[in-house]
This record gives C-alpha cells, structure tokens and sequence, in this order.
C-alpha cells in the first residue's frame, strides 16, 4: 500500500512537472509570437513615419534602432518571416545590403506594382497589386530560407528576378529595373 503511495506521489510529481513545462512552453510561444508582431509593427511604423532623432535599419536577424546620441537598441529577429525592401526603379537606384527604413530612398514613390513570387517548388507566395511607400519601397514579409522568383510589373514594363532569404542575404533589393 506504501509502495502504491509513493508511486501515485512520483506520478502525480512527474505528471505535474511535465505538465508546468509544456505550459510555460506554450506560454513562451505566445510571448515570442507577441513580441515578433510588436517588431513588424515597428518595421512598419519606421518604413511609414518620418522619423527624425532616430534611425532604424534592419539585418536579416535584427531590427537596430539608434537615438539622437547614438544609443542603440538591438532586436532579434527570431520567427519564421524574413523582412525585405524591394525599389523597383526606371532611372536611379542606389547600392544597399541592409535596408535603412528611415534613410533609404527609392525613385517611384507610391505607385502600384503588380508583383508575383514564387518559391522554387513553384508554389505561389504572393500574386498581387501591392503600392510603394512614401520611400519608394515595398515591404515584404517572406519565409525564410527559400530562394524565390519574382515578376515586377508597372505601366507596361517588367522585372524578373531572383532572390533569397537566407541568414546571409541583403533586406535590401535595389536592383530590380523596370525593362
């Protein structure tokens, strides 16, 4: 009967353990998920606003937000989309690796694109009419780890391209000219 006990408190212990384990596990997730949305949420406003006693760039694994005297604040991009800035452009571009969201400027200020991309198992990620931002840029949020082809349409001239997301690869594309 002792034996039982025991063994019914050591079920129950373990039971319990296991149980505060996945819970926290659970409740991590939701945090990490939170925080993942509050990032994209900055990239946006950043991309959006003009900001003038801060800068923000954006790596493929942290969001690096630096204040009027130079103190910065590093955000790790730890979830499963990976951010890029595509300026398309006719005339003018400008070399970039790692987008600038509040200093990087493209030639065709919001304007409507029709954009197509696929990954390499030809399933399709996005197929639609998406318009650039006050900074020429379109904002993407894409899985990573894939290599991707993309098909840029506007006023009857075309893109195609390709590119990745993986750890290595620029957040800026500033290479695609409309033909």
């Amino acid at each position: 009967m002792k034996l039982k006990l025991i063994t019914a408190f050591g079920l129950a212990a373990i039971i319990s353990v296991v149980y505060l384990v996945i819970s926290s596990t659970g409740d991590n997730r939701a945090v990490e998920e939170e925080n993942e949305q509050a990032i994209k949420e900055m990239v946006h406003e950043y991309s959006t606003t003009n900001v003038e006693d801060e800068t923000a760039s954006i790596t493929p694994t942290e969001l690096i937000v630096t204040d009027s005297d130079d103190r910065e604040v590093t955000y790790d991009l730890v979830g499963d989309d990976f951010f890029v800035s595509i300026a398309p452009y006719v005339e003018e571009t400008h070399p970039c690796t790692y987008h600038n969201l509040t200093g990087c400027q493209g030639e065709m200020i919001e304007e409507e694109f029709d954009i197509y991309i696929e990954n390499t198992k030809g399933e399709v990620i996005v197929d639609e009419s998406l318009t650039s931002l006050a900074n020429g840029f379109i904002d993407l949020w894409l899985p990573r780890e894939e290599t991707y082809y993309i098909t840029i349409e506007h006023n009857g001239k075309t893109v195609d391209s390709e590119f990745s997301t993986f750890e290595d690869d620029a957040t800026c594309i500033t290479t695609m000219q409309l033909l």
